[in-house]
């Protein structure tokens, strides 16, 4: 008997490996999942101007990003859209990606499209193309409930930006062979599998609209299950015992056995960092 049902994740046809780099835009759940990333090691950057909700301030971001040079280059991008709502500064017009505390007057809110939605992921992926024709661009929809919506509108934003996606890698696989390159888009169903595999509050937080820190270690782990390379699940594996070695609260650090135990740690360290040159610690 099976008491919940399981979420397929269609495999793609790249992998993460250990020496990639990874570029995370979007929501808070971006920021849970980059971390993730961060502290196994990986060349990761997570929100490099905060986190953005909607489609059209990640392209800000991006464009942000690369209109000023950066030297990152990423192999790979996770890009989690949160919502369709954006506020526009009514002075300028402009979408703004924070209102900065500045009076709700200031702002009229609007939803994005499905169109409007999928032309900001188009554009984004256009760029992110420039800086690196062979990226991997991984497109998510965050769990994450918006109760000030109201759960039905919380509902309609989510499909909003589902359609958006489908919508984007539908037409990247019909297109002809000069563009096809934008065929590197990847869904991935974080979004599905909070909702139609883990449906319990007990995998909330206490809110009980965010999803628990048990969650995003799941979420994780599918991801590595899915998107990693053997070589990073490899990586992952050496890793983790090293990691938590350094994180090891002695009782008795001047001890003869901690000292010893601290010596072998570093001595581990030494022959990780040999063989993975990339890693920052």
């Amino acid at each position: 008997m099976k008491f919940r049902t399981e979420v397929t994740i269609e495999q793609p046809e790249w992998r993460i490996s250990p020496d990639s780099r990874l570029l995370f835009v979007g929501s808070c759940f971006a920021t849970n999942i980059g971390q993730r990333f961060v502290d196994n090691q990986f060349q990761t950057v997570v929100n490099p101007f905060g986190v953005m909700y909607n489609p059209v301030s990640i392209l800000h971001t991006l464009r942000r990003l690369y209109d000023g040079s950066s030297s990152f280059s990423p192999d790979f991008v996770f890009l989690t859209l949160g919502t369709n709502h954006v506020y526009r500064l009514r002075e300028t017009g402009e979408i703004v990606d924070n209102c900065e505390k500045r009076p709700h007057r200031l702002f009229q809110e609007e939803q994005l499209t499905i169109a409007q939605c999928a032309d900001a992921l188009r554009e984004g992926a256009a760029l992110l193309r420039q800086v690196n024709p062979d990226v991997r661009i991984i497109l998510t929809v965050s769990p994450i409930r918006y109760a000030k919506y109201g759960f039905h509108g919380s509902q309609l934003s989510k499909a909003t930006l589902l359609l958006a996606i489908d919508e984007l890698i539908t037409r990247s696989m019909s297109a002809d062979a000069s563009t096809r390159s934008l065929s590197s888009l990847y869904y991935f169903p974080a979004y599905e599998i909070v909702n139609d595999e883990l449906r319990d509050y007990r995998f909330y937080g206490a809110d009980m609209l965010h999803p628990s820190d048990q969650t995003v270690e799941y979420i994780w782990q599918q991801m590595t299950a899915h998107l990693l390379s053997d070589e990073a699940r490899q990586f992952l594996a050496e890793w983790q015992p090293i990691r938590q070695a350094l994180h090891h609260q002695p009782f008795h650090p001047d001890s003869e056995e901690y000292l010893r135990f601290r010596k072998q740690t570093e001595e581990r360290l030494a022959a990780f960092r040999k063989k993975y040159p990339h890693i920052s610690i």
